[in-house]
């Protein structure tokens, strides 16, 4: 199953948790050490990789001892503890999950800041960890939530995503991937010669990576937190009309499978479609090689992945990327042995455990220590016009009838069947953003 990109802004409901009170358990008073408590997700990568990394640590921190709390459903294990004052002192858990506990601690403003965390040396080696992370991985609306200076939500594992095609297919007709739009649509009508349409999404939710990546390459940054953050009126701007021109452009080039096919039980039709030369480009994320690795393919397929092509030539490019977090409560008993344990989490010693279960740690240069697909992958953020791109719509209050995300990307489906037009996504989209910059305020 796909995996779900971790971005900030999920609508949720203050479960009302305490910030307040002890983490409880204390410290084993036999041994003198201090417990540290930590609960991660049991996600895709598995447990074995966090009980190795306990063991490391441990090891060079005699005085410590790491107690592991992991499941698939850890947020139902640790909150009633939490709601009883009793609090883990490091959780592994990203945004966007259905529980929604990170978001609601944030919104409760009931994690650490840790943002002396970056300016902290790396246990056992020399550089701090802001030092080795990817840049642009933090100072998003991800790991920085209240939008200031300050990080609380440290990135843990990232997977960039973007256009997936096949290099074989390339290789053979003689293409080259497009750096900017206008050769993009140059490169379909040389597709559609010979009989392969430029573009599909296996369904219009995967359309996240590739918006998110287009409204910063067209405005810069700044354009893209301002659609983040509703600010007044961004839709109706110049560089929203442009967004949409160029998408509105690109479905005309889709598929005419797409649609069809665009739904929880055909999506993977879609996908297929890639793999039998059937298009050329689709929006997705570096899970979907193992998610179709045992699909028939045409001969020579190899997996590519490139990020969307430049507004103007020579502008820089990003990749939206799925991040998945660490943090501290701002009630765990243990902060500092806590600060000290997440700091070590990005040491090249831990990095190398992660990588095994193909768990990606954001620091510069481990795209050198990976081998096969992946390797060619992760390498694209070691170019300098490439940049990573983290976060997501920022989190309001529930608006009944509101749903920007499913404006944005599910209303392509009827852009495509002709069903509605530019104009009307346009104006549906500010209508959306008002309520919700209303909502926010």
């Amino acid at each position: 199953m796909r995996k779900s990109l971790a971005f900030a802004g999920t609508a949720v409901t203050v479960l009302g948790l305490l910030a307040t009170g002890c983490s409880g358990g204390g410290d084993s008073a036999d041994s003198g050490k201090t417990t540290l408590k930590v609960a991660a997700l049991e996600g895709g990568y598995g447990r074995d990789m966090y009980a190795q990394v306990i063991k490391a640590y441990e090891a060079t921190h005699p005085d410590v001892d790491v107690q592991l709390q992991i499941s698939k459903s850890i947020e139902d294990e640790i909150t009633p503890n939490m709601k009883a004052g009793k609090y883990p002192d490091v959780v592994v858990l990203g945004q966007g999950r259905k529980a929604a506990l990170t978001e609601t601690l944030v919104k409760d403003k009931a994690v650490e800041d840790l943002t002396p965390v970056l300016k902290t040396k790396v246990p056992g080696e020399d550089k701090t960890v802001g030092d080795k992370l990817t840049e642009g991985i933090v100072g998003n609306l991800n790991t920085n939530p209240y939008g200031t200076d300050k990080t609380y939500l440290m990135p843990m594992y990232y997977a960039p995503t973007g256009l997936f095609y096949n290099q074989g297919l390339f290789e053979k007709n003689g293409w080259k991937t497009p750096a900017t739009w206008d050769e993009m649509f140059a490169l379909g009508d040389k597709a559609k010669k010979a009989g392969i349409p430029l573009f599909t999404y296996p369904t219009a939710g995967y359309l996240d990576s590739y918006f998110f990546a287009l409204l910063a390459d067209v405005g810069g940054e700044q354009f893209y937190t301002d659609v983040m953050t509703y600010k007044k009126d961004i839709w109706k701007s110049a560089n929203a009309k442009k967004a949409l021109d160029i998408t509105t452009k690109l479905l005309s080039y889709a598929a005419p499978t797409t649609v069809g096919y665009a739904n929880e039980q055909d999506f993977t039709k879609n996908q297929q479609s890639i793999l039998d030369d059937k298009a050329l480009f689709m929006p997705n994320g570096t899970w979907i090689t193992g998610e179709m690795a045992d699909a028939p393919r045409a001969d020579g397929f190899t997996w590519g992945l490139t990020p969307l092509p430049a507004v103007t030539a020579g502008a820089k490019r990003y990749l939206t990327t799925s991040v998945e977090s660490v943090w501290v409560p701002s009630a765990a008993q243990h902060k500092d042995a806590a600060k000290d344990f997440v700091a070590y989490l990005y040491s090249d010693e831990a990095a190398k455990i992660f990588a095994k279960s193909n768990a990606i740690q954001p620091i510069q240069g481990i795209a050198d220590s990976l081998t096969g697909e992946s390797a060619s992958f992760y390498k694209l953020y070691e170019d300098p016009s490439v940049s990573a791109l983290v976060g997501g719509f920022a989190s309001t209050s529930p608006v009944e009838g509101v749903d920007i995300k499913a404006t944005l990307f599910d209303t392509a489906n009827s852009i495509i069947s002709g069903d509605t037009t530019e104009a009307k996504w346009q104006s549906a989209l500010n209508e959306a953003s008002e309520k919700l910059r209303q909502a926010a305020n």
